[in-house]
């Protein structure tokens, strides 16, 4: 089954490059785009230039004009806490998060980290899904961590991963 959406599926030749780019300021108005489309509470612009100017590991995957999906994380001291992974909508289910986790797991050990750390909605079976593939495991629950609407919470799976450094 082919999942490549059309806009991408016609560029497809061996020389289509994928790049893994650090997320710059001049980048968030394109990931906010994406954000929104992929999220019921998406992170703010704010968010993100908060985390740009923290310091915090933000990478973007692009192929041609398309951004595919991006990560933002933090270290502290040896640990690594992934707080936000996104695939475009019209990109998901074909491997690139799967990609993205990848790349964050090498930086991570390149920083020395010996773990890896997320939080997930209870809720998002693909996530869960793809994080116990990857090699996390569920290590704690956080009682109504997210918001699920105007008035209601959703818990979130805490979920760790040892690297190997």
């Amino acid at each position: 089954m082919n999942l490549w959406p059309p806009e991408l599926k016609q560029m497809l030749t061996p020389a289509l490059q994928v790049q893994l780019l650090t997320m710059t300021e001049a980048d968030l108005q394109a990931v906010v785009a994406v954000e929104q489309t992929a999220y019921s509470h998406p992170w703010t612009l704010g968010n993100f230039k908060d985390a740009l100017k923290a310091g915090y590991v933000a990478h973007r995957l692009v192929a041609e004009e398309h951004l595919i999906g991006y990560f933002v994380a933090m270290q502290v001291i040896d640990e690594v806490h992934l707080l936000n992974i996104t695939v475009a909508p019209a990109f998901q289910r074909q491997g690139w998060a799967r990609c993205l986790l990848q790349s964050l797991s090498l930086w991570s050990q390149a920083q020395g980290a010996n773990c890896l750390w997320l939080e997930v909605r209870e809720s998002n079976a693909p996530a869960l899904s793809l994080y116990k593939s990857f090699g996390f495991q569920q290590v704690g629950l956080r009682k109504d961590y997210y918001p699920a609407g105007r008035t209601t919470r959703e818990s979130a799976v805490v979920m760790s991963m040892p690297l190997n450094t």
